[in-house]
């Protein structure tokens, strides 16, 4: 086809419109609370006079596409042609006459079916909770089932305010802890929809957006996004841990135990003589880290430091932090300055990155975050990392860097 005919609207075309229709959640909507859109007419992009002269085989062709395509959708066509080439009867629009018709289009006949049943359970549940079918309703049919459970757990936290005990004591049929972790953001959303005096909850920042610095307020206890779920609706939550290790073999702690966990709060009223501290994100790393003089390493747990937030003491410390060589390390690090800026990286440069290439990996999915408290030479690696200059979505694993190579940096002074 000449590359003029290529602007015609072809039957992939309509097509993609109708599939675009369904992605965003449009066709189900309408078809569970209409509008008034249909019928539906779709202007089709047609060939001109000159065109059909020009390209008339082409022209037919496509013409007899979408008319052979007719059943779900209408043609309504325009005369074209009449002074140059004689009257032609071209396609001009394409017309849905219910979103029925247009979900059957795009072939999700059963999804509608099983959209519009799932609805009636959900409002037959509290009629109020239809705003949330509409709101989400690619969400509601993947969620299916999962998705009544979560409103009769909505449900019984409306009716059941403050309740003081686990989320683990709830007793409701299909629900237990990894339920509710695995659906607090549908929770939230219904809750507030059967409460019109409760705000709407923002997207849970750890469970969408990982890194955000949200994680970082509101009471210790509730720095998580389980603990703040707890919180919101009066569950009791357990207190957040921090995991060390004592390097410093002269230093001895509950009989001389080196390996330790603890509360938050009992981390932050620590008095140790130590002055330096190591946080790896590595388990095998962070057991294996040798005997040093009043040195401490912590187990870190990735995004998110609420736990060492009110360790105050860590301020008169040398702080290293050891993570992953890849854009999400970085991220983390970031993260970490902006409760104790003065950390320093360690074994997160180029030098260590390039002495590495035959272990590198590639990062799933590398962030595109701006990070503002990164080192000049930091923030080189980083945007490095992020723009490909190293090879494509590079990532270099703290686990998998030579052992004597991070002895010898980890041992040296700042």
């Amino acid at each position: 086809m000449p590359a003029k005919a290529v602007r015609w609207t072809s039957l992939a075309d309509l097509r993609a419109l109708s599939v675009t229709a369904w992605d965003r959640g449009q066709l189900l909507r309408e078809a569970l609370e209409p509008t008034g859109l249909y019928p539906r007419r779709r202007t089709l992009k047609r060939p001109s006079a000159t065109e059909l002269r020009d390209s008339y085989v082409l022209a037919r062709a496509w013409a007899t596409e979408l008319f052979d395509a007719a059943g779900t959708f209408v043609v309504e066509t325009v005369d074209v042609g009449r002074t140059t080439i004689g009257a032609n009867q071209l396609p001009a629009v394409a017309m849905f006459g219910s979103v029925e018709d247009e979900v059957a289009f795009v072939g999700k006949k059963g999804e509608l079916k099983r959209f519009l049943s799932l609805s009636a359970a959900l409002e037959a549940l509290d009629p109020r909770l239809r705003s949330w079918a509409l709101r989400r309703p690619l969400q509601f049919l993947a969620l299916g089932d999962s998705a009544l459970t979560a409103a009769r757990v909505a449900l019984w936290l409306r009716d059941n305010p403050s309740p003081g005990f686990f989320v683990r004591q709830l007793s409701l049929p299909g629900v237990h802890t990894k339920f509710i972790e695995s659906h607090r953001r549908t929770i939230d959303e219904m809750v507030a929809m059967l409460d019109s005096n409760v705000e709407e909850p923002t997207v849970d920042p750890l469970a969408d957006s990982p890194g955000s610095e949200d994680a970082l307020l509101g009471p210790l206890e509730a720095r998580t996004p389980a603990g703040r779920f707890a919180e919101r609706h009066g569950f009791l939550h357990p207190p957040e841990q921090v995991r060390f290790l004592m390097l410093d073999p002269s230093i001895t702690l509950l009989g001389g135990a080196r390996d330790i966990t603890v509360t938050a709060s009992a981390f932050q009223a620590l008095d140790l003589p130590v002055t330096r501290v190591i946080i790896t994100e590595n388990l095998v790393n962070f057991l294996s880290l040798p005997d040093l003089p009043g040195t401490l390493a912590i187990f870190g747990k990735g995004y998110g430091f609420s736990s060492l937030r009110d360790a105050a003491w860590l301020r008169s410390c040398e702080v290293r932090y050891w993570g992953d060589l890849d854009t999400h390390g970085f991220r983390i690090l970031d993260q970490l300055r902006a409760i104790h800026p003065h950390v320093v990286s360690v074994l997160m440069d180029e030098e260590t990155l390039r002495a590495h290439r035959d272990a590198w990996s590639v990062e799933t999915s590398a962030s595109a975050a701006v990070l503002s408290r990164l080192t000049p030479e930091e923030a080189r690696v980083y945007k490095g990392l992020q723009s490909g200059a190293y090879g494509d979505r590079v990532r270099l694993e703290q686990e998998l860097i030579g052992w004597e190579w991070a002895l010898a940096r980890l041992e040296r002074n700042p």
